[in-house]
């Protein structure tokens, strides 16, 4: 009986969990969860910077685009030049930051260079021929029609992101894109276009024309930005972000630039900025501002690219257009009306319903992740029913 009793005791001690063991357990799960709550934050925290730098940095570029017309400016290929040659102020931060960033992702097989130029010229082309048609619509629209007909690149980014990126259009984003769509349309029953009287019928066409282009444009350009960041570079670091961004707007820059000369535009610049009405200076710092304000517009663009897709990009993007508007009544002294109001209204409800789609995302993320992590102490359990088996 004692032998019996030592034996049970053996036994129900073998089944008894270690507690050693099982605090080490549940340790590493409660810094797993706090490490994966603190990317998530900080992802989010990315997420949001960015979306400023959308919002604000189209904001301003637009609205100091319009200033260049309005104030004599006439020249479209120097129009273009500024939206894209800004980008070396990005290169001291670019440099600071490639020490933090350098051991990133290390682990993926290395792009040749020869593919890696081939995208950043491609994209640079399309970006440069972007921004031309870009100016041309600008020039010749009004600023409520030029933004209705920009809201239009979150469709041609839609089409475009089903087809390369496997991007699914839930009903959720489908909703948003049809408000963010409605809220720039409803801009184009404004009646108060007081600089459409300069333009001829022929010219309006012109700039409707040239916009609907280039917002199509746009949005192939965000959607092979992603599809370059999974299949080509294969590696979505900060670096991979910068030099996208760096690159390409070389490449446009360069395009933009022959432009310029070969047009014969160039010659009338110094005319330009001796008959501009606020000044000289004033003519210099339109064009510089700009030059900085496209930049954060571009960062912000190409970061939420590599945060979340090219779609929600886009959807950011045109979240910013109805803000145009807005503050054209303090700048331009336009009148505000309901329509506006209305249309504000819409662009914030379909942007709040593609941002809960992407809460939505992250859940289901997380829940995924968590049967994964319940399921891994599994294995000892495994093996156990598996030599009983045998």
């Amino acid at each position: 009986m004692t032998a019996d009793q030592e034996l049970q005791v053996i036994v129900q001690q073998g089944k008894e969990p270690n507690p050693t063991v099982q605090d080490e357990r549940n340790s590493v799960s409660s810094s797993q969860t706090e490490v994966s709550r603190s990317d998530m934050y900080k992802r989010w925290l990315r997420v949001t910077v960015y979306t400023f730098f959308v919002i604000s940095g189209q904001t301003v570029a637009t609205i100091l685009g319009r200033l260049y017309y309005d104030n004599g400016g006439n020249s479209k290929w120097l129009a273009t030049v500024v939206q894209l040659v800004g980008f070396p102020v990005l290169l001291p931060y670019y440099l600071m930051s490639i020490k933090t960033h350098a051991t990133t992702h290390r682990d993926g097989k290395r792009t040749s260079p020869r593919n890696r130029v081939l995208v950043y010229v491609v994209l640079g082309l399309l970006v440069g021929a972007d921004c031309y048609l870009y100016s041309i619509g600008l020039l010749y629209l009004p600023v409520s029609t030029y933004s209705l007909i920009c809201a239009s690149q979150l469709a041609f980014n839609a089409f475009f992101s089903y087809f390369l990126n496997s991007q699914k259009l839930t009903p959720i984003i489908l909703n948003s894109l049809f408000l963010l769509t409605i809220s720039s349309t409803l801009l184009a029953f404004n009646n108060e276009e007081s600089t459409s009287t300069k333009v001829t019928k022929g010219e309006y066409v012109k700039g409707f024309i040239c916009t609907v282009a280039a917002s199509g444009g746009y949005g192939l350009v965000l959607s092979l930005q992603q599809l370059a960041f999974l299949k080509v570079l294969k590696r979505q670091t900060f670096s991979e972000v910068m030099d996208m961004i760096i690159y390409v707007s070389l490449v446009a820059s360069g395009v933009s630039v022959v432009g310029l000369f070969a047009s014969s535009e160039w010659k009338t610049l110094s005319s330009e900025m001796e008959n501009y009405k606020p000044g000289k200076v004033s003519y210099i710092m339109n064009l510089v501002w700009t030059a900085v304000t496209w930049q954060v517009f571009s960062i912000g663009g190409t970061g939420l690219i590599f945060e979340l897709s090219s779609l929600f990009s886009n959807a950011i993007s045109v979240l910013g257009l109805p803000v145009v508007p807005i503050l054209a009544v303090i700048i331009f002294h336009d009148k505000m009306n309901g329509l506006k109001v209305i249309s504000m209204i819409l662009a914030i409800w379909g942007f709040t319903s593609y941002v809960y789609q992407q809460y939505l995302d992250d859940k289901n993320l997380k829940k995924s992740h968590g049967i994964t992590t319940t399921k891994s102490p599994d294995p000892p359990e495994a093996e156990e029913s598996s030599w009983q088996s045998k």
